[in-house]
């Protein structure tokens, strides 16, 4: 059995190098979704990039989550329409959407659109998804309603949502698909290289996409966004493909699908022990693997051999909203992250939001996004 990400296990090669004489225009902190797909960005714009990554391109969060592609954010859609206004919610849901498709045309065969189900586990979180079905159709986005589901969760869960046009990508592949993307528009790559202050980098802007493991870069931001542990497991690859729409409940809780080789991939059950998976401490712990087993050999009726467990730290910030902007105090230092468990998306698309910034073209987004807001808090 393998301690490492079964994504980042798949073979690759290895990445071109290009080498920038000189002082870049900007420099990216973080090797993930969101710092290649904003170094990218901007190096497509004609802007000077040099990208550094502590590890190897998608070694952190990207390459260790369960692989989900959703429209959207971690709060449902009533909640956050009640916390920010219907309008504003409708824009942001859009706007995921778009970089969804835009994310979808740069992946190749990273991405499946499966669509994704968001389940009930209970008569409340049913309720629940009655209100937010009720709620999208209202502003006219496409969501099916799922009485009965198929075998073998139909005993076990009352109801479901269909959000059709999400899906599920392998994630480390997309993320170095990004990276060569990046390389060949002229971005300087440095993997194993970890910084120790945005003055080291004699940039003209430094941009921090490192989410929730902490990077010391941040200032006054440091550690508001919480590092939060995801543990997921894979198994061995299965005949039996019931699930391969990802499947997620119980408030994020419990989420899992099955890859493209027939492997069950689930990850969750972050609250059999809740604060312990508050920390930036990249390892499984026996009571949350435990649970994962259990799960699998719920599903499966047997216990599948587990082939992989992993773990990868997430940002939480409690109003679920990225932060995206410049660092408060600072002129020359922006961060994008805190995609509270969303980061696929939500990281490929701030990426280009922060990019889009640097050079002048701000987004109304960034107003709910202002890294401020959670020094005001």
């Amino acid at each position: 059995m393998s301690t490492t990400s079964y994504w980042l296990s798949e073979p690759h090669e290895p990445l071109r190098r290009v080498e920038l004489t000189g002082r870049p225009d900007v420099a990216v902190v973080g090797g993930g979704m969101t710092g290649c797909s904003c170094a990218l960005a901007l190096a497509e714009a004609g802007l000077r990039v040099r990208l550094y990554e502590a590890r190897e391109i998608a070694g952190g969060a990207s390459g260790r989550n369960g692989g989900f592609a959703l429209r959207g954010g971690a709060a449902p859609y009533p909640v956050l329409a009640e916390a920010i206004g219907r309008d504003r919610t409708a824009a942001l849901w859009r706007w995921t959407e778009t970089e969804l498709d835009r994310l979808a045309e740069l992946a190749g065969d990273a991405f499946r659109r499966t669509g994704s189900l968001r389940i009930a586990a209970d008569g409340e979180e049913r309720l629940e998804l009655e209100q937010e079905l009720a709620a999208l159709r209202e502003d006219g986005f496409a969501v099916e309603w799922a009485d009965e589901l198929a075998p073998p969760i139909r005993e076990r869960y009352p109801a479901a949502i269909l959000h059709p046009e999400d899906g599920v990508l392998q994630p480390a592949r997309l993320v170095r698909g990004l990276a060569s993307r990046a390389v060949q528009a002229g971005v300087d790559i440095r993997e194993h290289t970890r910084v120790e202050s945005p003055t080291d980098l004699e940039a003209e802007q430094v941009v921090v996409a490192t989410d929730g493991y902490p990077s010391g870069l941040l200032g006054a931001l440091e550690g508001l966004i919480v590092p939060t542990r995801g543990q997921i497991i894979a198994t061995e690859p299965l005949d039996e493909r019931f699930f391969e729409t990802p499947h997620y409940g119980r408030h994020g809780f419990d989420y899992w699908h099955q890859a493209a080789d027939g492997r069950l991939v689930a990850g969750g059950f972050r609250d059999v022990s809740l604060q312990d998976e508050f920390t930036a401490e990249e390892v499984t712990t026996p009571a949350v693997q435990t649970a994962l087993d259990e799960f699998a050999e719920s599903l499966f009726g047997r216990k599948p051999r587990i082939d992989f467990r992993w773990a990868g730290i997430f940002g939480l910030v409690l109003d679920f909203l990225p932060v995206v902007g410049r660092v408060p105090g600072e002129e020359t230092l922006w961060v994008a992250g805190g995609y509270s468990g969303h980061g696929n998306v939500l990281g490929f698309a701030c990426g280009r939001l922060v990019a889009k910034a640097i050079q002048g073209q701000p987004d109304p987004l960034l107003d709910l996004f202002e890294p401020s807001r959670l020094v005001l808090a």
